[in-house]
């Protein structure tokens, strides 16, 4: 085939996100305003849960979603070795300490019975990581929480609710995914979804909040995102515009990271057409699954008998390579014009949590999964040609390596 140039992931940005950012760009309200509460309703109604809070990022979802529980000095949050730096990072944000736990092994998900052993009376949350659009096994979550209940200390009155360590999903990259019948967003105690470029569904930059949480009044805890999104403003600036209604409060010195109605409208127009966007990320996926099934190249399990995924990344594991012949892969996949990537490599490998003491060597099945890991591109732009020609590159480049042979 001819050379084509392949990108990893670019937006899927039509006339539709266009028209409706020109029509937020002409109303003159730009700020959070009505497209940001129309794309809160409508996210609220897509998952099923009754509040979405939309804001900058999935990071400051995390973090808000921690604070909101009071997580703070003095407590750890248990997370996976195995994911972004996002995850852990909202943890020391809010000044708790992040408690890695390895994967199981030959897959991508923490080792649960690990994560039973890492609780303590210090233990305030547990941050499970939905890959590639998976979600995580949640009944084996709640399972372990409910099981360390006896020793458990709130930190504030939410927690108290709950009666034991409370569940925070990173949705990062699961807004639309199913397990046993539950959206992703339905399953933990409060989640963050990303709204990224790269994103299934983008805004350019943002993401949300979400919760189920019986007998906490959701009004109440939606006012509490507010004032922690905005300065501790106790109006914003679409309640200021009533006649007379200029004066406000600060009742904290707190955070800035509300959404934008310019980020908003580019979210409605995906929203509409986001059943569609995954349709077509799944058509893509068979084809990659049936190559790599034929090649011997195990890769995420995007639908099953009781999941199917939202289809963000694709991830590929081929056998008997090392991370050097993995890198020397992409880089001829890169060659012929297809970009490739990986996700992820694992927190303790990067400087910043090696400088707060956290070894890899500790990790042993965190670094199995990641050392022959290719993500092959998966985005809703790859026409069939495209996809035919990454197979073809993809097939070509294996059999050059003389680990696959």
């Amino acid at each position: 085939m001819q050379k084509r140039q392949i990108p990893f992931s670019p937006p899927d940005i039509t006339e539709a996100e266009i028209a409706e950012v020109a029509d937020a760009l002409r109303s003159g309200w730009i700020t959070t305003g009505p497209k940001t509460k129309e794309l809160e309703h409508r996210l609220a109604d897509y998952i099923g849960n009754e509040r979405v809070v939309c804001l900058n990022s999935a990071t400051a979802a995390e973090e808000l979603n921690l604070r909101v529980l009071g997580v703070g000095p003095g407590d750890e949050v248990i997370v996976p070795a195995y994911t972004y730096t996002a995850t852990a990072s909202a943890v020391i944000h809010v000044g708790a300490k992040p408690v890695f736990v390895d994967s199981a092994p030959g897959t991508w998900e923490m080792d649960y019975d690990a994560v039973a052993l890492a609780i303590n009376e210090h233990t305030k949350a547990i941050v499970p990581v939905d890959l590639g659009g998976i979600m995580c096994d949640y009944d084996r979550v709640h399972e372990v929480v409910e099981a360390s209940a006896g020793s458990f200390k709130a930190a504030n009155e939410i927690q108290e609710s709950l009666g034991r360590v409370a569940i925070v999903s990173d949705c990062a990259h699961s807004l639309g995914a199913r397990r046993r019948g539950q959206m992703a967003g339905q399953t933990a105690d409060l989640s963050s979804f990303s709204f990224h470029a790269v994103k299934n569904l983008t805004t350019a930059e943002g993401g949300a909040a979400t919760w189920v949480l019986p007998g906490v009044d959701g009004d109440d805890l939606y006012h509490r995102y507010q004032l922690l999104s905005l300065h501790g403003q106790s109006k914003d600036a679409l309640a200021k515009t009533k006649l007379g209604a200029w004066e406000y409060d600060i009742v904290g010195p707190w955070y800035k990271c509300n959404m934008t109605d310019v980020a908003a409208a580019m979210g409605l127009a995906q929203l509409s057409r986001y059943e569609g966007l995954m349709a077509r990320r799944h058509e893509i996926i068979g084809r990659y699954d049936e190559v790599n099934d034929a090649l011997g190249v195990s890769h995420l399990r995007h639908t099953g008998p009781n999941h199917r995924s939202s289809g963000h990344l694709y991830l590929a594991r081929v056998p008997n390579l090392d991370t050097e012949s993995r890198n020397s892969l992409i880089v001829r996949m890169a060659e012929r014009g297809v970009a490739c990537n990986v996700h992820y490599k694992p927190l303790p490998m990067m400087t910043a949590y090696k400088s707060l003491g956290w070894d890899i060597a500790d990790f042993p099945n965190a670094y199995a999964y990641y050392e022959n890991l290719v993500s092959l591109p998966l985005h809703t732009k790859l026409s069939d040609e495209d996809v035919d020609y990454v197979l073809e590159c993809w097939k070509d480049s294996l059999d050059s390596m003389e680990a696959c042979k």
